[in-house]
């Protein structure tokens, strides 16, 4: 009797138990994606910078300086250097990782694309070389 009652209750606590429920991943990976995803455009001058890596919106907001702390030339300047070995890179995919380098990048120096896009791309390229462990210049990558 004694077992019958163990088998009882052991049985009942099985048939309650319920499965997890299935989430809905779809949403979830739009979510993320979504807020992972950092756009910058600007409809006067035709340009558009659309930046999409897990985990960089977060690290910008949480690890990076504050806007203002670099100015604008100085952002300017690295950029530049940055793009030229970027470009470099991406038309040498036998030598360097076509999935990290997928893209050339079209910046002009000679245009102001002002102060907000400087720093995100900047800081772009150090969440880059910091995350993928890669150095695109003779410059260390400082936060």
């Amino acid at each position: 009797m004694k077992n019958y009652i163990i088998i009882l209750l052991v049985s009942f606590g099985v048939y309650s138990c319920k499965t997890p429920q299935k989430i809905n991943t779809s949403t979830s990976e739009v979510r993320t994606a979504t807020q992972d995803t950092v756009r910058i455009a600007n409809d006067k001058l035709e340009y558009e910078i659309i930046i999409i890596e897990p985990g960089f919106n977060f690290w910008l907001q949480s690890v990076a300086k504050p806007e203002g702390y670099y100015s604008q030339q100085f952002l300017e300047n690295r950029n530049w250097l940055y793009v030229v070995e970027w470009n470099n890179r991406v038309l040498d995919p036998q030598r360097y990782d076509s999935n990290l380098y997928e893209l050339q990048i079209d910046y002009n120096p000679s245009i102001d694309y002002g102060y907000e896009v400087n720093y995100k791309l900047y800081y772009y390229f150090i969440y880059f070389q910091l995350y993928y462990k890669q150095q695109l210049t003779g410059f260390v990558p400082r936060i």
